[in-house]
């Protein structure tokens, strides 16, 4: 065991680094002003780094660290007015807001957010959800002073004040012309909410702005990626805004702009992320633009949409006055309804009409429920139950319907076989067996048609349902997400590189479920004439191609749609499979169809108006075979 000696170098060593955190303390402590400043906070609420000695930090448009006299005072002199706030020294520096939702970071330079993080949230690969970071985000004000200047907010320093309005936290950031003379950014933060309330004033700046000209409102955000397909996360990313009462869209691809008048609200939508921009009076017009970023799927492309929106602010008596929100959050319809009055709900991609009232007030709800007590993967299959057995009679419907005209087919071929020449009579003779039969052709498409809000309801839910995001399911690890069972070494156009199972089990599911109804559908259509596509070579053909377009274009979606539509093929299966050999009596329904035709039926309008024409038309076709 070695022998434990002084050793003069380490206390060397000691002394010299003791020497030096002396020195750096000394040389560092602040300013005597700074020291005996008390704060209005009940709690620690403080600028992240410290006000800085005057003529110690850059200022805007100085470059230099130590600031040199003459570039100070070329600098003050391209403020005018402004040029007071410079002369205190306020420089480089943040004050952070926060509460149990959101943390923001707000610099001194522009007065603007710099950093919007959400505590709750992480992404794909476990890092905090931030909206604004890295300079992504941009907020600047210009504006005209009666000394012929333009000056940018983006580029001036304000100065903070923190204080505090019960629980709420407030941050007063002020560009001043004088110590009583400033444009301000106020802040206020309350607890536990995403909404920040945000108003942009002046205070004797009467004789300093340009009353004639408006102050110019320019805010522009890149989308920040939060998912592992960027491309499936851009699908759902979109530029929302509320113009007049009116819910309206930019383009989804590409680049688009609108001017729109009389806005409440504008929503830079992340998928389930978003930054809202709201005004208690609606903004008189706007320009609005978006700019599309993802070009094809990428693992190394941060950002989704450019989106830039220009405000033009009216100048009152000479003063600014504006009272605004910001909300940094999630897009969440349970969230949203905090904010009733602004209607945010309104931006999530419910779908339109029909479909949207059906995810909104039916299928949001219910699953709430049904997540609230059960695992999220089995919500899912208890939803989907619960929808197919709702759906049930429509089901019964279009079957019974299917087994009418099955057992009406020998006579339709007997008619098409007597009347194979005239194409005319044929159908006269069909349509008088549909009529003393009692069925109906269309009875059988009715339902389906029943059904299609109900499914594009769906389509539309499982990618915007947040609830899903990052809950795992068997082997998907993210319902909200394509789940991956193979990754490929190589990349195949239009489906990726890797192989998702739920899409697997659905196509196979739809595609025994085509094969059935297909069965059906041939045994009810008519001998293909002349001229006329082969129908039954047409469902073939949709029997394959069908599950072939579902493995690829559900590859990259959400396992949560996929695991849906796997179930509900699985469960209407099974119901078509008890309606035919445990409810449905073919020999039953035949003798219906026997007694029905040996009553008298009364004709209607509709079907007297057809056959008529249909008589007409057969009488011009003799006419002009003389």
């Amino acid at each position: 065991m070695e022998e434990k000696k002084f050793d003069v170098n380490s206390l060397i060593g000691f002394l010299l680094i003791g020497a030096i955190l002396i020195w750096v303390m000394y040389n560092n402590q602040p300013a005597e002003e700074a020291a005996n400043q008390e704060t209005t906070t009940e709690e620690v609420v403080s600028p992240a780094s410290a006000t800085p000695e005057k003529g110690t930090l850059p200022l805007a448009g100085v470059d230099s660290v130590q600031t040199d006299s003459l570039a100070l005072e070329r600098y003050k002199s391209s403020l005018g007015a402004f040029a007071y706030g410079a002369a205190t020294g306020v420089g480089e520096g943040t004050t952070i807001l926060e509460n149990e939702k959101v943390k923001l970071t707000i610099s001194n330079k522009g007065g603007q957010v710099t950093e919007a993080v959400l505590k709750g949230f992480r992404t794909y690969d476990s890092v905090p959800v931030y909206l604004v970071k890295d300079g992504n985000a941009r907020f600047n004000l210009t504006f005209a002073t009666t000394d012929n200047r333009t000056l940018n907010t983006e580029e001036l320093y304000f100065e903070p004040v923190v204080s505090s309005n019960g629980a709420n936290q407030v941050l007063s950031m002020r560009l001043k012309a004088g110590e009583d003379k400033f444009l301000e950014y106020r802040y206020e933060l309350k607890p536990d909410e995403y909404m920040v309330d945000f108003a942009v004033r002046s205070q004797g700046l009467n004789g300093v702005l340009n009353g004639s000209q408006p102050v110019n409102l320019n805010w522009d955000v890149k989308g920040i990626r939060h998912s592992k397909s960027i491309e499936y996360e851009n699908r759902y990313t979109r530029l929302t805004y509320n113009h007049d009462g009116d819910v309206s869209k930019l383009g989804q691809m590409g680049e688009d702009s609108e001017t729109e008048e009389e806005l409440k609200w504008i929503s830079y939508r992340q998928h389930f992320f978003s930054t809202i921009l709201a005004t208690s009076a609606p903004f008189r017009s706007a320009t609005l633009s978006s700019e599309n970023l993802v070009e094809e799927e990428s693992d190394t492309a941060q950002y989704t949409k450019y989106y830039k929106t220009a405000i033009p602010l009216e100048v009152q008596g000479g003063e600014l006055a504006h009272n605004m929100h910001w909300y940094y959050g999630p897009t969440d319809l349970k969230v949203f309804k905090q904010y009733e009055d602004f209607n945010f709900g309104e931006s999530i991609p419910f779908g339109w009409g029909i479909f949207g009232f059906i995810n909104k007030h039916v299928f949001t709800p219910l699953y709430d429920i049904l997540s609230s007590f059960l695992p999220y993967g089995i919500a899912i299959i208890i939803m989907t139950i619960l929808v197919r057995l709702v759906l049930s009679p429509v089901t019964y419907k279009s079957y019974l319907s299917q087994a009418k005209m099955k057992v009406l087919r020998p006579e339709i071929t007997e008619i098409n076989e007597k009347f194979k020449d005239n194409a005319m009579k044929r159908q006269q003779e069909t349509m008088k067996l549909y009529g003393k039969a009692g069925v109906s052709p269309m009875s059988g498409c009715i339902p389906a048609l029943l059904q299609l809000p109900i499914f594009y309801a769906l389509f539309m839910f499982f990618p915007t349902a947040i609830m899903l995001r990052q809950k795992p399911f068997l082997w998907a690890d993210d319902l909200s997400s394509y789940d991956v069972v193979a990754e490929l070494p190589f990349k195949i156009p239009f489906y990726g590189d890797h192989v998702s199972l739920f899409p697997i089990l659905a196509s196979v599911a739809i595609f025994f479920y085509m094969r059935m109804t297909t069965g059906q559908q041939q045994m009810m259509q008519q001998p293909t004439q002349e001229g006329m596509p082969d129908m039954g070579k047409l469902m073939k053909m949709m029997l394959y191609i069908s599950p072939l377009l579902m493995l690829f274009f559900f590859n990259n979606y959400a396992s949560g749609l996929s695991l849906y539509y796997f179930i509900s093929n699985l469960i209407t299966i099974v119901i078509m499979l008890v309606i035919k050999n445990y409810i449905i009596d073919e020999d039953k329904i035949h003798e219906q169809i026997q007694e029905n035709k040996k009553k008298p039926k009364k004709e209607g309008k509709f079907q007297r108006k057809m056959r008529e024409m249909m008589e007409q038309a057969e009488e011009q076709q003799k006419k002009g075979k003389r």
